[in-house]
């Protein structure tokens, strides 16, 4: 029988997938576990996959590697999909695309495969990926290919002699990664209902959040995360003490309208306390890092990052290229800043950095201001030169009419 490689998250869609692909395709299946962290399933992926009938099961902790190599990239891009979302899911299918991929040529496998759906962006992220790391692998989407409701699955799973005790699924469609979490479906799908309590685990609301709030000192070097109160700390180890403590203090919750690939709207309710506390520090530290021009232009590079690994680009030349003036711009972006969490919100409230191009010489009003404000007039009127000459030869000839400035509604 041939071999298939089985991207399994040990939720009943990819284990009903690995019965599906045994009896209906003729595959030996390996289900391949990768644990970005968080997962409920994970302490049962091994025995719910072999029950399944999986040839074996392999799991492999990349928790580090997506941190490190996909997670911290984004924060020094300042990738923020439409200026919401952290973009936790769609950061994790590269690195699971990468790794079918090595584990089918491990295995000596002529195909690959994957849960996703018809409606979502995550088949084009895998789909995507592996084509452009194997364009030989075949790729099987049994979900895609053969959608059965959850009832019909469970029914599957009992006809071939696998009954697992699913429990109640609940309310909500739920991905999560040490990144963040994302909920969707079920009363979500009301835009104007607020969500309720139950869509939200790893924040608390700012009504139940401490009255004090917590400081916190995050130490960047080169524009990645390194340190939080001057502890040095692996990247895995930082995003999850600062997950449980901005969650405490209930930062991180996004509630966002969002366009998908695949031409859908969605309402999506996010949970990222780590990211988005990283992000408003990195935000700090490169304003005092960076040039006005490099801020300006980053600001557009940021925006053209989160598309592309939104869109399931990251194995592309042009992710290549964002991504070397991305490292170019955080040559000098160390410093530590410091974050006030308090009531759902991450706010800057200390910066420092060894080459910060802040100089308080410069800029103060006090006693040892360098600036010298006799420059200022010559200055404004070199600055105002192109303005005054048109003026003179197009503005202030033309009409009243010419020159009134149109207004929304006229």
């Amino acid at each position: 029988m041939p071999k298939l490689v089985l991207a399994y998250s040990g939720g009943l869609d990819t284990t009903t997938a690995i019965k599906w692909l045994a009896v209906e395709q003729g595959y030996d299946v390996i289900a391949l576990n990768i644990d970005v962290g968080r997962s409920r399933e994970q302490p049962v992926v091994e025995s719910r996959g072999m029950a399944a009938g999986a040839l074996k099961v392999r799991v492999i902790d990349a928790k580090d590697d997506f941190i490190r190599y996909f997670a911290f990239p984004a924060l020094a891009a300042g990738a923020i999909y439409q200026d919401a979302y952290p973009l936790a899911t769609a950061l994790a299918r590269p690195l699971m695309a990468k790794l079918l991929v090595d584990v089918a040529r491990e295995e000596g496998a002529a195909a690959v495969a994957h849960g996703c759906t018809g409606k979502g962006n995550d088949q084009v992220r895998f789909d995507v990926g592996i084509q452009t790391l194997d364009p030989a692998l075949q790729i099987v989407a049994p979900t895609r290919e053969n959608a059965m409701a959850r009832e019909t699955q469970i029914d599957y799973l009992k006809k071939h002699g696998i009954d697992i005790p699913w429990g109640d699924k609940g309310p909500f469609s739920i991905d999560e990664n040490i990144w963040g979490r994302s909920a969707e479906a079920g009363v979500l799908e009301d835009p104007w209902q607020e969500p309720p309590p139950a869509a939200y685990e790893w924040t608390r609301s700012a009504e139940e959040a401490p009255a004090a709030p917590a400081y916190v000192e995050v130490t960047f070097d080169h524009g990645l995360p390194v340190a939080l109160d001057g502890e040095e700390l692996d990247p895995v180890a930082l995003v999850e003490r600062l997950n449980d403590l901005a969650g405490l203090h209930g930062v991180g919750r996004i509630d966002h309208i969002e366009d998908r690939l695949v031409g859908i709207k969605s309402r999506e309710i996010y949970e990222a306390p780590a990211a988005v506390s990283l992000n408003a520090a990195h935000r700090a530290l490169e304003a005092m890092t960076l040039s006005k021009q490099q801020l300006r232009l980053k600001k557009l590079i940021a925006t053209e990052y989160a598309e592309l690994i939104y869109n399931g680009l990251w194995f592309s030349a042009h992710h290549q290229d964002v991504a070397a003036y991305v490292a170019s711009t955080q040559r000098h972006v160390s410093g530590t800043i410091r974050l006030r969490l308090h009531r759902g919100q991450a706010t800057v409230v200390g910066r420092k950095a060894p080459r910060s191009l802040y100089d308080r010489g410069l800029a103060t009003y006090d006693r040892g201001d360098t600036y010298d404000q006799s420059a200022a007039v010559g200055f404004i009127n070199i600055w105002g030169l192109q303005t005054r000459v048109q003026a003179r030869v197009q503005l202030l000839s033309a009409s009243a009419e010419t020159l009134k400035i149109a207004t929304p509604g006229e």
